[in-house]
């Protein structure tokens, strides 16, 4: 790890307030934070293997760190962390993300949320702690992160992470929770374009556009401003074929009642995903709105893309990193310890010279302290 990789970490994290009284600290925090991500690149999944993997590697941290009081122990990681401002630890990440990163310019950002669901509890009478996040498709990174109040949901979290984003020329996915007229508003104010996946608890907005495809489609699109495109893919026993239409006829949109009341629609979309996989077959319609004038092709890759933060993201956080099995339930924790989680996740999609999974990658940087610096200084 050279001096420069401590040094931006503790640059862009030094914002973070210190919530401990101040003759009483015993560990500098910025250390603390410093240990605690590279711990956790290393495999570690709760506090207590935080602060055995410092233990652990103490010689080898003394090289960059102070470390005047030795390592804390686990329950000082817990403490320190669970009272530490997420908003604060998050706006962090995302000045670091910036600062290390070069991002792909116009790409897809995806936001999702994902509940990690060893948050609740059931004796204290808490819900799981959710997590919406924004996942930059091309490069494979989370661009930010926001804890959704306790008594709120998504529809609140979304605008506030939004308000941090960089979406200049971007396309933001955001699925059928985020499909507000605000929403759609404040993408476009911010110079990105929308694809705003659209449920039947839309009312009449999925109806009109369900009416509208069943028309058009019965009559072939004829004298339509439309655009069609297919694909298939095979593999593991399934064969899965994507079908998408879109329609992006103002003559035809401005059936949609209230359609200006939706900044700058434009297009509207329907994704058929047909499945079979052995004796098997399913058949499910979709449909979307966007601000784009875009062809089908676009707005069908720019879905599948979407649909990465699924694969990518909250398959990678649940496998390797076991998110859904914490039980970190007290004060901020949980919220802290999933930034943590992303700047692992970040660092080590990253990095290209290990040709294996997350898992192993995590596994071979606790093993082999020159992959771990590698890891640390991408690019």
């Amino acid at each position: 790890m050279s001096h420069k990789a401590i040094a931006t970490i503790q640059e862009h994290f030094s914002s973070v307030e210190d919530p401990r009284v101040e003759f009483l600290v015993e560990h500098n925090l910025l250390e603390m934070i410093v240990i605690a991500i590279c711990a956790v690149i290393c495999g570690a999944n709760d506090w207590v293997a935080v602060a055995d993997w410092g233990e652990t590697k103490i010689a080898w941290l003394q090289q960059y760190l102070k470390l005047e009081n030795g390592i804390p122990t686990h329950d000082t990681f817990r403490r320190v962390f669970l009272r530490l401002k997420p908003e604060q630890f998050q706006l962090s990440f995302m000045s670091w993300i910036g600062a290390v990163f070069t991002l792909t310019k116009a790409q897809v950002i995806a936001v999702d949320g994902k509940e990690m669901n060893g948050s609740k509890s059931k004796t204290l009478g808490r819900r799981a702690i959710d997590m919406v996040s924004a996942w930059a498709t091309t490069n494979r990174l989370v661009l930010g992160q926001r804890k959704v109040d306790e008594k709120s949901n998504e529809i609140t979290a979304i605008p506030a992470l939004l308000k941090l984003l960089e979406l200049e020329g971007c396309l933001v996915t955001i699925d059928a929770m985020g499909c507000q007229r605000e929403i759609a508003e404040q993408v476009v104010e911010q110079g990105g374009d929308y694809l705003l996946a659209v449920k039947a608890n839309q009312g009449h907005l999925y109806q009109d556009i369900e009416f509208l495809f069943e028309c058009a489609r019965r009559t072939e699109f004829k004298g339509i401003d439309s655009d069609y495109v297919e694909a298939v893919s095979e593999g593991h026993g399934r064969r899965e074929k994507r079908e998408c239409w879109i329609i992006d006829d103002n003559e035809q949109l401005d059936f949609i009642r209230n359609r200006d009341a939706w900044t700058k629609l434009q297009t509207i979309v329907m994704i058929r995903s047909q499945r079979q996989e052995g004796d098997k077959a399913t058949t499910e319609d979709r449909y979307f709105i966007s601000s784009l004038r875009a062809d089908a092709r676009q707005l069908l890759a720019a879905k599948r893309a979407h649909w990465g933060i699924e694969n990518q993201l909250h398959w990678t956080l649940d496998v390797a990193f076991q998110e859904d099995k914490h039980q970190l339930t007290l004060g901020n924790g949980a919220a802290n310890f999933a930034v943590l989680r992303h700047i692992a996740t970040s660092l080590l999609k990253q990095e290209k010279s290990a040709k294996c999974g997350i898992a192993n990658k995590r596994l071979k940087a606790a093993w082999d302290e020159a992959y771990l610096l590698k890891v640390l200084q991408p690019g």
